[in-house]
């Protein structure tokens, strides 16, 4: 007679970053109002109080789930700034009005950071927005200043202030979807009056 498998216990670590994990994709497919953190452990296999255990509160286990995207986010930024690819390809991408529909979908890690932004009367979660926004800011400085230096970018370009209107830009699409008469005709324009700013007027298309 065969012995049944003994279950694995997992590491407190190991734990915390399954149900961050889980808490991403609830948060990110319904938004921090309708998510519970029942479905939360639903989904890790564990018991309600386990989430809390190991946050405390709903805000805390959201702001920590703000907290690990921005990590992503700008895992990847920091690797693209580091890597010979154009910054004048990501730039493009970043704008296409395709990706920023995108970005503010249902299940999308963008949909919790707009999501962190309008939750201004939870400490815990507008302090995590904040931070994230802060850190999305110098490392697409740091893109874009290699843009600047290696040619791509125009010489004058103040990219502090460059890399806060791109994340402004990105965060108020959806209030241009909303309000705009015709919203896909504004987007590609911003996307266009935006990249020939940031090239100098040169075409994007055109090899610096």
């Amino acid at each position: 007679m065969t012995e049944p498998a003994r279950r694995v216990r997992m590491s407190a670590s190991d734990r915390r970053e399954s149900i961050l994990a889980a808490a991403t994709e609830v948060f990110a497919e319904v938004g921090y109002l309708r998510g519970k953190t029942a479905a939360v452990a639903q989904r890790v296999g564990v018991s309600e109080p386990v989430v809390f255990q190991n946050f405390g509160t709903k805000a805390v286990l959201f702001a920590a789930v703000v907290d690990r995207a921005a990590d992503h986010v700008c895992r990847l930024l920091d690797r693209t700034a580091a890597s010979a690819a154009p910054v004048t390809g990501l730039l493009e991408t970043m704008l296409d009005p395709a990706h920023l529909d995108h970005v503010h979908s249902a299940g999308s890690v963008g949909a919790i950071f707009a999501d962190a932004a309008a939750l201004t009367d939870e400490p815990e979660i507008e302090a995590a927005a904040r931070r994230s926004t802060q850190r999305f800011a110098r490392s697409l400085a740091e893109l874009l200043e290699r843009g600047r230096a290696g040619g791509e970018l125009r010489p004058d370009l103040d990219v502090e202030a460059a890399a806060w209107w791109l994340l402004s830009l990105v965060a108020s699409q959806k209030l241009r979807r909303r309000t705009a008469a015709e919203p896909a005709a504004v987007e590609a324009g911003l996307a266009a009056s935006t990249l020939e700013f940031l090239l100098g007027h040169r075409d994007a298309r055109e090899p610096a």
